[in-house]
C-alpha cells in the first residue's frame, strides 16, 4: 500500500473539520491556508469528500464545508476510500502481468495473499475514526498500539516500535 497525495491530504482536510466541527462551515481555502496546502487541490478533495457524503458544503457568504456526519461515524478507510478512490491497489487487477495470467479464471497463488493484506489494511484503517485522530500523537500512538519512534540507522527516519 502506498499512502498517496490524495489519501493523505483527505486526511488532513477532513481532520481540520473534525477539529473545527462547532464552529459552522469553513471554506476550502481556508483549510488550505491554515493547512499549508493547495488551494486548488483542497478543493478537488472536498469535492471528492462531498460526494462521498462525508463532508457537505454550504453556498453563501457564511458558506463552506463542514463533516456530514459526526467524527466518531467517520473512519479513516472512509477519508481514503473517498479521497483515493481505493485503499489498496490490487496490481493484478489494475496492472496485470499478463491478462490471461492474472484474470480470476487463472489459479494465481500470489493473489490470496495480496486479498488478505488488502483485508487487513483495510481492518486498520476501518478501526480508527476521525475522533480517534484528534487527540496528540502521544495519545494516538498509545491507541493504535505504538510505543516509541526508533530510527533508522543511516537515514535519521523515524521509525515507528510495535508494542509487543
Amino acid at each position: 500500500m502506498r499512502i498517496t497525495t490524495w489519501a493523505e491530504y483527505g486526511l488532513i482536510c477532513a481532520l481540520h473539520l473534525a477539529r473545527r466541527q462547532d464552529e459552522g462551515p469553513v471554506t476550502g481555502r481556508e483549510i488550505a491556508a491554515n493547512e499549508r496546502l493547495s488551494g486548488d487541490y483542497v478543493e478537488q478533495i472536498l469535492l471528492r469528500l462531498r460526494r462521498a457524503e462525508i463532508v457537505r458544503s454550504t453556498r453563501g457568504a457564511r458558506g463552506g464545508y463542514q463533516l456530514a456526519k459526526p467524527a466518531t461515524d467517520i473512519t479513516v478507510r472512509d477519508v481514503i476510500q473517498a479521497s483515493e478512490l481505493s485503499t489498496f491497489d490490487l496490481h493484478c487487477v489494475s496492472h496485470p502481468v499478463d491478462v490471461e495470467r492474472c484474470s480470476d479464471a487463472s489459479a494465481c497463488s500470489i493473489r490470496p495473499v495480496w486479498l488478505l493484506l488488502q483485508q487487513r489494511i483495510d481492518e486498520v484503517l476501518e478501526g480508527v475514526r476521525l475522533s480517534d485522530l484528534i487527540a496528540h500523537e502521544a495519545t494516538i500512538r498509545a491507541r493504535v498500539g505504538l510505543s516509541s519512534v526508533g530510527v533508522r540507522p543511516g537515514t535519521g527516519v523515524a521509525l515507528p516500535v510495535l508494542q509487543g
